[in-house]
């Protein structure tokens, strides 16, 4: 049997490493929105030979099109953010672009979506978010017969997040990711795996609690890692694998997709065995610390 339990403050540490960077990110800088949520007209250009950004630039500024952002995806494309713009004017700009470069653009991508649409689409995506975490919450404590079981299961979910909103703030500001409903997606994918990791830990210590195993409630903890952690991290690195091999091969349109699943599972896989047990591991042993007082007061 591994003594997990004997490191649980080098876990949180661990933990503090990538939240702490990542959630002064998210209060300083926050997420970049993508069109999804602000409105607005994307563009994804691609020509045959290198065009400079200035040259786009000038005959967008000639066709009143207002830029919002400008970023080069690919050697020969480039992702454009405008106000949201009527598709005949996004024919113009292509064809005065065209006049320019001396060869026709290539428009893969012309998404516009209204500023009230993208709105309504933020606040559904965190109803769902706090209707998923109350669902799990009441769920876990339910099936387990204990507040606690479900209160660890969304403190380690609530971790998860924070990693994955904290990293994309941190890759929003450095090389301006914008997050979408691609990402919403991700999220609530991250909740489900999260949960899943950690209930099938859960449900092995209550087996053993049920049998009536010796020891300390640490020492069957400890027990119960290290009979599913070889399960979690085989089932883990198939996930793992197949994300990046969607990062590193797949498509620029689900490439961040991807991103936020592999972090996501990579942190659900850490978060189940070293943030959520230990912190079962340390409220089971401030119950215990407040049933002796409570004994001392008693006897006194």
């Amino acid at each position: 049997m591994i003594r997990f339990s004997k490191y649980i403050w080098i876990y949180f540490f661990i933990s503090s490493l990538v939240l702490v960077p990542g959630i002064f990110s998210l209060l300083r800088f926050g997420l970049r929105p993508a069109i999804d949520f602000t409105g607005g007209t994307l563009l994804e250009i691609s020509f045959k030979h290198s065009v400079q950004q200035s040259v786009i630039e000038q005959v967008a500024k000639k066709d009143n099109l207002a830029l919002v952002s400008f970023q080069k995806s690919t050697n020969n494309a480039y992702i454009i953010r405008t106000k949201p713009e009527a598709d005949a004017k996004i024919l113009s700009f292509q064809k005065d672009l065209s006049l320019q470069v001396s060869e026709v653009p290539i428009i893969s991508r012309n998404e516009t979506i209204g500023p009230v649409l993208g709105k309504e689409l933020l606040q559904k995506a965190l109803v769902a978010a706090a209707l998923a975490i109350v669902a799990i919450l009441v769920y876990v404590a339910w099936v387990f017969k204990n507040i606690k079981f479900g209160v660890s299961a969304i403190l380690a979910l609530v971790h998860d997040l924070l990693v994955v909103a904290g990293v994309f703030a941190i890759l929003g500001q450095t090389i301006h990711v914008e997050v979408d409903t691609l990402f919403v997606t991700a999220v609530l994918t991250t909740m489900s795996f999260s949960v899943h990791d950690t209930i099938v830990v859960f449900d092995r210590i209550r087996e053993l609690l049920k049998k009536g195993e010796k020891g300390m409630f640490e020492e069957i903890a400890d027990r119960a890692l290290t009979q599913t952690l070889g399960r979690s991290l085989v089932n883990s690195f198939t996930i793992i694998f197949m994300l990046l091999s969607l990062v590193l091969m797949g498509g620029e349109t689900i490439r961040w997709f991807a991103v936020a699943l592999l972090v996501g599972t990579i942190s659900g896989t850490y978060s189940s065995p070293f943030v959520a047990t230990p912190i079962l591991i340390l409220w089971d042993r401030w119950e215990k610390r407040r049933h002796r007082r409570a004994s001392v007061v008693q006897g006194v």
